[in-house]
């Protein structure tokens, strides 16, 4: 299944990091994502700064990071996976620009390699639009998917040129800010969505989702989709902290996830219907 096939309906997109909080436990949770109804998965590749993330997904790239993850390491993770679901690599450039050997292309065997695993897209948030062209080019080389990630202040010539570059989806930023669960909906979701009318790309909604009452709102506002991150870390890093069982802390998650694409699915029949329909 590729990006695209995978918002044929109203999509739920799970993030967790990599390895949070150790190799085998974070295979377990995102295959629960998986079984709970995920059409899409964001993978977290840590890294030591990560400029986009609130203190809970922060949080959950230093217990990847101290579990021992690594860029190779991730790839290693991706292919032990067993899910039927498109894998998407959130990242930094600095890691995608370092991966490769000193003597070749900086970035070329990062997305070589992405591709070889099956990763289907990569999602950069400190990467610029105007500074993608030699990423976006081997993406398009391997055939993966560029995501770029527009924030409700992004407009004119920047949102341009992301509509021009951007495949499989866009990630809609709900809310200024960094990423962390809220209890309310952001008011500048519609508008953000409104400006990305006439664009033909799926639109996903993300930052501050956490219930399957706000994954409907989202939907019937116009979104084709929700990305929930901090909501799941959270029930990971309780696990964690607690020492919960692995497969009881799946098994949240997996009801979670259920919860989360029943909300998005509900969301679109709230949408008003077209005039003589």
């Amino acid at each position: 299944m590729t990006l695209a096939d995978a918002f044929d309906e109203p999509a739920f997109v799970p993030y967790l990091a990599a390895g949070d909080p150790d190799f085998e436990s974070s295979l377990s949770y995102v295959e629960a994502l998986a079984a709970g109804g995920a059409d899409v998965i964001e993978l977290g590749l840590p890294f030591s700064e990560p400029i986009a993330e609130g203190p809970t997904i922060q949080q959950a790239i230093v217990r990847s990071l101290e579990s021992g993850m690594t860029p190779e390491r991730y790839f290693e993770f991706v292919e032990a996976l067993e899910v039927d679901v498109p894998l998407v690599c959130m990242t930094y450039y600095n890691l995608i620009y370092q991966f490769g050997p000193e003597d070749t292309d900086p970035v070329r065997p990062f997305v070589e390699r992405a591709a070889e695993v099956g990763i289907e897209g990569v999602v950069v948030p400190d990467l610029p639009a105007e500074e993608a062209d030699r990423l976006g080019g081997y993406c398009d080389e391997y055939g993966l998917d560029l995501i770029f990630i527009v924030a409700p202040t992004t407009a004119g010539d920047r949102l341009d040129r992301m509509m021009e570059r951007v495949s499989g989806y866009v990630y809609v930023q709900a809310r200024l800010g960094v990423t962390g669960a809220r209890s309310d909906l952001s008011d500048q979701t519609e508008e953000t969505l409104a400006r990305l009318e006439g664009h033909d790309v799926p639109k996903a909604v993300g930052f501050g989702i956490s219930t399957g009452e706000h994954a409907e709102a989202v939907v019937a506002a116009g979104a084709d989709g929700v990305i929930v991150g901090s909501a799941l870390v959270d029930i990971v890093a309780e696990g964690h902290e607690t020492g919960e069982e692995t497969e009881r802390t799946a098994g949240k998650l997996r009801s979670l996830a259920a919860e989360l694409k029943a909300g998005a699915l509900a969301g679109k029949e709230r949408r008003p219907r077209p005039e003589g329909t």
